[in-house]
């Protein structure tokens, strides 16, 4: 086994290690893009402002994002010890914490996990399905947003869509549970209506969890995709529509392909996101719902087993960013497009 000194050495090699690597991956992308030479980012920018902005976003990557990461990863491979044993000859790296996900046991493999693996997988697919919703209900929207409305109608659609999200998160999945609830409002309303004879169990199936978690990320959805439309030349558009295309084949063929790059960035942001949801799940979720982020949370704060909830937390990540390139490959788009 690795020891935990061994370990921490190629902790701090590893952060060089990845740079490298993925500036050799968009070099490779954009020379097999074949995309025309630009000036360069020094010459662009001048140096001061260049060797600001580099050492800016450095630190702020190294320290919040790429150190705790790691930090995350580290700790996963390691058991869980009393504090006087931490350091000491029984610390070593193990994959025990993987085992007991996959099987529910730290030594045993004759069973598998079903709960923790059905509520991951379950987490996955649903994410996927918000975005694809999200990505339905959007684009008619931003469609408007972009190509249709003037100015005071896009101002009072951006004010409409941002003002909800003035309020904290927390807050707007108990505003959603109280209209979802078997005596809230939509069921008084639909009640009074006539419509139903006895109230309708939206939180125990799941309506309202998907409800909120679509309307949490409806504007990470909308903006990206209102940038990638907005770039559209209307001219384009009106070409097809003289050539007798219907406008189906107008928004399949001419407007989507030219879009690419901002379904990519929405869908990311959504299914990152979506997976990663925790006041959502914990307020609205009905006794089915198994969400994974709530085992992931218990794995710290109920168990207060930190090197597995560390294993799961870095499980989830690592599917998360499967997931997200295999669609970006599907619609064979690089990092960089997705990020414009």
């Amino acid at each position: 086994m690795i020891s935990v000194a061994t370990g921490h050495r190629l902790l701090v090699a590893f952060p060089f290690v990845l740079g490298v690597l993925i500036w050799g991956w968009l070099a490779f992308e954009r020379r097999v893009a074949k995309l025309p030479p630009r000036p360069g980012f020094f010459r662009r920018n001048g140096w001061p402002v260049g060797i600001y902005l580099m050492l800016a976003v450095a630190l702020w990557l190294l320290g919040m994002v790429v150190l705790p990461q790691l930090f995350m990863v580290e700790l996963s491979f390691r058991p869980k010890l009393p504090f006087n044993q931490i350091g000491g000859p029984r610390d070593v790296y193990t994959l025990e914490n993987y085992r007991y996900f996959l099987f529910g046991s730290t030594t045993s493999t004759e069973s598998w996990n079903a709960v923790h693996l059905r509520s991951f997988a379950t987490t996955i697919m649903s994410a996927l399905f918000i975005s694809g919703f999200n990505l339905l209900l959007c684009y008619p929207i931003a469609f408007y947003m972009a190509q249709a409305a003037t100015g005071a109608q896009l101002r009072l659609l951006m004010l409409m869509l941002i003002a909800p999200y003035w309020v904290n998160e927390i807050l707007r999945a108990f505003a959603f549970r109280v209209i979802f609830a078997s005596s809230g409002l939509l069921n008084t309303m639909l009640l009074g209506a006539g419509f139903i004879v006895e109230p309708i169990d939206f939180i125990g199936r799941n309506i309202a969890l998907f409800s909120g978690l679509i309307y949490a990320y409806t504007l990470l959805m909308v903006f990206p995709l209102y940038n990638a439309l907005d770039s559209v030349e209307a001219a384009q558009i009106e070409a097809a529509r003289d050539l007798g295309a219907p406008w189906w084949h107008i928004h399949l063929f001419v407007i989507v392909p030219a879009a690419k790059s901002g379904i990519a960035s929405g869908c990311t942001l959504v299914f990152m996101l979506a997976t990663g949801a925790l006041a959502a799940p914990l307020v609205l979720g009905g006794p089915s719902a198994m969400w994974f982020t709530p085992i992931v949370y218990d794995r710290f704060y109920q168990v207060f087993n930190w090197p597995q909830g560390a294993a799961y937390a870095f499980v989830l990540l690592v599917a998360c960013l499967i997931v997200v390139v295999a669609g970006l490959r599907l619609l064979r788009l690089n990092l960089t497009d997705a990020a414009r």
